[in-house]
């Protein structure tokens, strides 16, 4: 019997944490240590305490001594109790002054417009679509979804994304060659990073990369110490015959789909080159897809690991296309890498949640994501419109590129201006409240060719209603009419 009320009272009670160290009786110690947490703050006028039987039984002591504490502290003014409501902490006239603390940072303003590359519309997101497959993932989902799982990610999903990618993107895997991972910059930490439990990292330096391209990436691989070499970039892609020989160079890091930012895919004939490179030198290709799904007027272009799954590494994420706040991205990998990439992973604190690779597999196998995805491939190219004619009309002076596909485009300033302008023109966006991005700040430290200069403006990130006042700051912002 006694057993049975323990239970009863620990399941029906509330949690309430407490020491009760120091001398005396443990009576005294409760008394104690609820002063103290009330006159610290940590419990604020008007909470309810929990009952004195469930107190009792998460503190190992005896009813009547939670009882007889609660009443002293009641008369001395601590707590109060009515009858039905329960105890609680007493209302005071004067609250306690909280203790001094740092002054707050100042919070930079935040921009009115917002058109920086990278971020799909978040208000878009498919939200009842997405809870519909999160309901029917849930309900289907086996008990072991709830256990330890695979570090590859959950089968599901797995089998999802290998029909999607081959269907979609050309890709040529089955399903124990795909580890989920938590986006791009995750798989270059799994592929570059050493293991957290000693051991070598799955890759090493140097690596070749576009001489266009994300500085955190470029970061996050000098952090790993790992040497980044430049390749140019023109109007067919990288250049493909600019890639060393050397055995030293064992991968590139490539964009071919839609380089990043300048937006050119890689001309067919480079795309063999860079394949036959890779074979020739037992070298590896990384393929950044980060924007595959969009594009508007031209064909699609499949996937580089199509041509050969066993020296490419296809990297794709949902952050583009649903929303980078899922953080869910894939991994497609040569045989030989699957375990290596599996033991840099590690244990279970680096893994994806299951409820939405759950619900990512329902969305995919129902065709959800390929309509959401169809849908803002119209939305977002009836923007990318708005945004050709818009420049067309205030500076035509002024070329935007890259826009056959993706989500950004780039403004292509006068040769003559060189940095200067391109500074210029980011301090005009800045007086009009854009946030907005330089194509320099995109540019390898190491790069030899010429630079190029613009602004790369990402039309996607605006809610629909703000697009247009958005558009509006930009024409006021660029450089002014030439003849």
């Amino acid at each position: 019997m006694g057993g049975s009320w323990v239970n009863s009272a620990a399941v029906l009670g509330t949690d309430l944490h407490l020491e009760l160290v120091g001398p005396g009786s443990r009576r005294a110690a409760l008394i104690r240590a609820l002063r103290e947490a009330v006159r610290t703050g940590r419990l604020a006028p008007g909470t309810k305490l929990p009952p004195y039987r469930s107190l009792a039984a998460d503190l190992g002591i005896a009813r009547n001594t939670v009882a007889d504490a609660y009443a002293e502290l009641v008369a001395e003014g601590w707590l109060s109790a009515r009858q039905g409501s329960g105890t609680r902490v007493a209302q005071r006239a004067e609250p306690l002054r909280p203790s001094p603390s740092p002054a707050p940072r100042p919070v930079a303003a935040r921009p009115v417009h917002n058109l920086l590359q990278g971020q799909p519309d978040a208000a878009s997101f498919p939200r009842s679509a997405w809870l519909t497959s999160a309901r029917r993932a849930l309900t289907a989902a086996p008990n072991d979804a709830f256990g330890p799982g695979d570090p590859r990610g959950r089968p599901e999903l797995r089998r999802a994304l290998t029909e999607y990618l081959a269907r979609a993107r050309g890709v040529r895997t089955e399903p124990e060659r795909i580890v989920i991972c938590s986006g791009f910059a995750h798989a270059l930490r799994l592929l570059f990073a050493s293991p957290a439990v000693g051991g070598q990292p799955v890759l090493g330096g140097p690596l070749a990369v576009e001489e266009y391209g994300l500085e955190f990436h470029r970061s996050l691989l000098a952090a790993a110490a790992v040497r980044t070499v430049p390749l140019p970039v023109d109007e067919h892609g990288v250049d493909i015959a600019e890639l060393p020989s050397s055995p030293a160079l064992r991968a590139a890091l490539l964009t071919p789909a839609h380089q990043f930012p300048t937006g050119v895919p890689l001309h067919h004939d480079r795309r063999a080159a860079a394949v036959n490179w890779a074979r020739g030198t037992g070298s590896l290709i990384l393929e950044d897809d980060y924007d595959g799904e969009f594009r508007y007027d031209r064909q699609p272009v499949g996937s580089l690991q199509g041509l050969d799954p066993d020296h490419v590494v296809h990297i794709g994420s949902v952050s583009k296309s649903l929303s980078p706040a899922l953080r869910l991205g894939w991994m497609v990998l040569p045989e030989h890498l699957v375990e290596p990439v599996l033991a840099a992973k590690g244990e279970r604190e680096a893994w994806a949640g299951v409820t939405d690779q759950l619900t990512l597999a329902d969305f995919i196998e129902r065709g959800a994501y390929d309509r959401h995805v169809r849908s803002m491939r119209l939305r977002y190219r009836r923007r990318r419109d708005r945004l050709v004619d818009a420049v067309a009309a205030s500076a035509p002076h002024i070329t935007v590129s890259g826009i056959a596909a993706g989500l950004h485009a780039v403004l292509e300033l006068p040769a003559q201006d060189g940095e200067q302008g391109e500074e210029a023109a980011l301090r005009a966006a800045r007086w009009q409240g854009l946030a907005l991005d330089g194509l320099t700040t995109y540019r390898h430290p190491d790069a030899t060719g010429p630079a190029r200069h613009g602004l790369v403006v990402g039309y996607a990130t605006p809610p629909e209603h703000a697009f247009g006042a958005a558009l509006e700051a930009l024409c006021r912002a660029l450089p002014d009419r030439r003849g």
